[in-house]
């Protein structure tokens, strides 16, 4: 089934079970009453060791990335990359703020949002000055400031379940005459703030240049800039498609853009050159530039009970495919690093942080304690970690050949099962069993 298709069964899924209290039945509990994340077969593995590991993977790629050292530097660049997560989004507000207060916020030459990101792009793209609205925006904001659900058989036949109006409004509270000359201001000095949607019968993802469109001055483009920051952030499905006027060969017609994340969770756009400057080998070069990524989620989802109902059976996968997605999205963040010798600095919120089932509940207390986390996370001595996911520890995959199975502590670099019996495994495997 196509991404679309399962995003928006999924919202479907989440708004029935977290807005119709009466929907939900009894969870079935956690396998034997732990978290599954700890089960893991010694033998599976044992066998997996077998295999290239992603740690070895990294080595490598630093070591590529060492040896691409020029010997005369190039200009230090700044890129913010910004991904979707709905109100988890407070985290990345938070990480911002944090940042600020540290004293070790740089000025971005590039900012890239999608969805909640897109929202927050243009206060981080304007830096330190907007950190009060960013903060405001991400510890007030309540379910009903973003949408309304609609109550009626007929709406499951309509572009949308839910009225997005209410986010449309505070959209247009948040883009004021004051924040696009801003805008505007700093794409003249060569800045660029980019937003990714997507266009609906190209299926393909698109993205805008919003300083580009803030420097034109006119209504119209003021509109436009809102309605962009609107499509990105309406969940297909849930919220209705945004309807932009484009024209193509001088004819006007209507595109209909919806959520950016539904094509990718993040992206990357290289600083501006001058045209003067793109053939010179060492201004076009990026290597040593900082390309910092805030994802507005865990890079994991959290292991959760199973409820025996087809919406949040539903749900629970497509969650679990998104994230999935945002840790390929990181990935091939990670290999571009790679290939321009840029440093990759990534925050995402911790595995163990407790955070709401549903990022599409906006409720102000939970919000502000995924801000307070990210604040915490930005004042930290090394709040950024330079590994893609699947480094760390417990970060799998974990390769099973059986059911039989072990738990062990994702804190112990030591093997899951007794020593002996590992090395008893590991021989049958080999082919040694009796050694």
């Amino acid at each position: 089934m196509e991404r679309a298709a399962l995003v928006f069964l999924g919202a479907l899924a989440l708004l029935a079970t977290g807005c119709f209290g009466s929907w939900r039945l009894p969870p079935t509990p956690l396998a034997a009453g732990f978290n599954p994340v700890e089960v893991l077969d010694p033998l599976g593995e044992a066998q997996g060791q077998q295999t290239w590991a992603m740690r070895d993977l990294f080595a490598l790629a630093e070591r590529v990335r060492t040896e691409k050292k020029p010997a005369v530097l190039p200009p230090k660049r700044n890129i913010l990359v910004l991904s979707g997560g709905g109100s988890y989004g407070a985290f990345s507000a938070g990480v911002l703020v944090g940042w600020s207060h540290a004293g070790t916020r740089p000025e971005f030459d590039v900012v890239t949002g999608i969805s909640t990101g897109a929202l927050l792009a243009p206060l981080a793209f304007l830096g330190p000055d907007y950190d009060c609205e960013i903060e405001n925006l991400y510890t007030t904001l309540r379910t009903q400031d973003i949408f309304r659900l609609k109550k009626t058989v007929r709406s499951i036949f309509s572009e949308g379940l839910a009225d997005s109006s209410p986010l449309a409004k505070k959209i247009a509270e948040l883009t004021t005459p004051t924040l696009m000359r801003d805008v505007a201001a700093e794409h003249a000095k060569g800045r660029r703030l980019y937003v990714g949607t997507t266009e609906l019968e190209s299926r393909r993802a698109v993205v805008w240049d919003m300083g580009e469109i803030a420097s034109r001055g006119t209504p119209d483009d003021v509109e436009l800039f809102r309605k962009i920051l609107l499509a990105s952030a309406s969940i297909p499905g849930v919220f209705p498609p945004t309807s932009i006027r484009v024209t193509i060969d001088g004819k006007p017609y209507t595109e209909r853009h919806v959520d950016g994340g539904v094509t990718q969770a993040l992206f990357f756009r290289p600083p501006f050159l001058k045209p003067e400057d793109q053939s010179d080998a060492q201004r076009a070069s990026l290597y040593g530039s900082d390309l910092y990524i805030i994802v507005a989620g865990k890079l994991f989802a959290d292991a959760s009970p199973m409820t025996p109902r087809v919406f949040n059976i539903t749900a629970g996968s497509v969650s679990t495919l998104i994230y999935a997605q945002t840790r390929g999205d990181l990935m091939k963040l990670y290999t571009g690093a790679i290939l321009t010798g840029m440093n990759y600095k990534l925050a995402a919120i911790h595995a163990d942080f407790p955070t709401v089932a549903s990022a599409y509940e906006f409720e102000p207390k939970e919000m502000t304690k995924l801000f307070r986390e990210g604040y915490r996370q930005a004042t930290a001595a090394d709040p950024w970690r330079n590994t893609p996911p699947g480094i760390e520890k417990s970060e799998g995959p974990f390769l099973r050949v059986g059911p039989t199975l072990t738990r062990f502590d994702l804190n112990k670099p030591c093997p899951p099962a007794p020593l002996s019996r590992f090395r008893e495994m590991m021989n049958r495997f080999n082919g040694n069993a009796g050694v």
